[in-house]
């Protein structure tokens, strides 16, 4: 049967309606990761969905898929009575994530040092400047997410696809793990530290130590969580 110009027009209309609900879904994602990881809402805290949802101003299927979004990200898990909650993950759980992630973020940057164009180290140092330039005024989150972008560019400047795509799965996993470790303002000398040993590195192209540096970096995240359990009375 011959589809009329009305039929055909209906069907676009409805079918561009999906990124709408896709980034209204992503949106909420982002506003509850945000919640979560500036500690508004702490580990092991309910999320009564429609409680939610009517502080969002959404429905409830666009909050339950943010809430699938964050459970790939362990910002949110799933009870015994599938009732969310705010993710509380263990020490074990999460140095077990960092190892895969080190292992990852090292062959980045020996692959990087390789391939990575002048341009992409250049930008990558851009970031690593600018963190600096403005750490003592940026706030937690801003400073996260230039964080973040500095480890994205090594790994995007590796050119391979399915590491890209692994980091960024492991990555997900860790995102407030990673939150507290860097961006607080009594850790940021040591993140910048970090960071400029790494820059230092790979302008140098020396693979070797660039993965060093990588995996050293990774590794202070547990040493700083750790730190910071043990000020909470926490194990």
């Amino acid at each position: 049967m011959t589809k009329t110009q009305s039929d055909i027009a209906s069907i676009v209309s409805e079918a561009a309606q999906v990124p709408e609900r896709r980034s209204l879904s992503a949106e909420a994602a982002d506003a509850l990761g945000e919640l979560i990881l500036l500690e508004w809402l702490a580990p092991g805290t309910p999320v009564p969905e429609r409680d939610f949802a009517e502080g969002l101003g959404i429905s409830l299927t666009p909050l339950k898929d943010a809430l699938r979004i964050l459970e790939t990200e362990v910002l949110i898990e799933y009870g015994p009575t599938r009732r969310p909650r705010v993710a509380d993950p263990s020490l074990d759980e999460i140095a077990q994530n960092i190892d895969v992630l080190g292992a990852l973020v090292a062959l980045a940057g020996e692959l990087a040092c390789e391939v990575a164009t002048d341009a992409d180290i250049e930008a990558i140092t851009a970031l690593q400047q600018q963190m600096q330039d403005a750490s003592d005024d940026l706030p937690a989150l801003e400073f996260f997410h230039l964080d973040m972008a500095f480890h994205a560019h090594i790994v995007e400047a590796a050119r391979n696809a399915p590491l890209s795509q692994t980091h960024k799965n492991y990555n997900a996993r860790l995102w407030r793990a990673r939150f507290m470790s860097s961006p607080q303002v009594d850790r940021r000398d040591n993140t910048l530290s970090e960071h400029a040993a790494i820059t230092d590195a790979l302008r140098a192209r020396d693979g070797r130590r660039t993965a060093r540096e990588m995996r050293k970096h990774q590794q202070s995240i547990i040493r700083n969580l750790k730190h910071i359990r043990s000020n909470h009375g926490e194990t």
